[in-house]
């Protein structure tokens, strides 16, 4: 199994290396990142823009690793276009901050994957709000274990998933959640500010105080839940959530 791995972090961003140490375990794994921190830019693409990539020294042993001066989705197009003939799997994170919600329309971390999927490869987003090293690792490992059961399953390239771990030790996680994406969950709002010469701007985004509904990634996550949502803008091509019910049973158990 070849994996790519993207985020929107940053090329030196911890959570990048520690899910790349975790995947070297199951697969070949080639790195390939923004040469800096991308959140929030969704699927921009630099159009007619010169990319500079540039091979680096690798933090986890096994790997190749790309710094690419662009954004996520760049990082992928360059990849999956120019460095690597093809892959099994391209995974994107693991994003510090979660990815919940209406997060997923501007989420740089969603949006390199996305661009894996829409080249027709399967495609995982993972983020968690914790982000010492226990918790990375543990979800580098879960990350590990469900990229393995998607080679091993009959599912094809119709995988997009978007991944959230909650913050608690993994031993006092309850269990995975197949969910679907909360609605309303944020407002973009506007604050004023002044420099001592002109007023500017700053775009802000506030979460909505509101119950989620059940079986929603934030209702899962606030109930102490892996949230595993499915992404598909091919609303035809859709399978049963009860596939990935089965794809991930037991995974919480080796994880812990």
């Amino acid at each position: 199994m070849k994996i790519l791995i993207t985020n929107d972090d940053g090329i030196y961003a911890p959570g990048l290396w520690i899910l790349a140490k975790e995947l070297s375990k199951v697969a070949e794994v080639i790195v390939v990142a923004p040469d800096r921190e991308q959140s929030a830019v969704g699927t921009a693409v630099s159009l007619r823009k010169p990319l500079i990539v540039q091979k680096i020294t690798p933090l986890a042993p096994g790997t190749q690793a790309y710094s690419v001066e662009g954004t996520p989705a760049d990082s992928v197009i360059l990849a999956l276009g120019k460095i690597v003939d093809k892959v099994d799997l391209v995974v994107s994170g693991i994003n510090r901050g979660a990815n919940l919600g209406e997060d997923v329309l501007i989420s740089g971390t969603v949006g390199a994957a996305l661009v894996g999927y829409l080249r027709g490869f399967p495609a995982i987003a993972v983020s968690t709000a914790e982000w010492d090293d226990v918790c990375l690792t543990n979800t580098g490992r879960f990350i590990a274990m469900l990229a393995s059961k998607i080679h091993r399953s009959e599912l094809g390239n119709n995988v997009f998933l978007n991944v959230n771990m909650p913050m608690l030790p993994v031993t006092e996680v309850k269990g995975v959640q197949i969910t679907r994406l909360a609605s309303k969950s944020h407002i973009n709002t506007v604050e004023e500010g002044h420099d001592g010469k002109r007023t500017y701007y700053v775009l802000v985004r506030q979460a909505i105080e509101k119950e989620p509904e059940e079986k929603t990634d934030i209702w899962a996550i606030n109930h102490g839940n892996i949230s595993i949502t499915p992404l598909n803008i091919f609303f035809g091509n859709r399978f049963s959530p009860a596939v990935l019910e089965g794809l991930c049973s037991g995974l919480l158990d080796e994880l812990k």
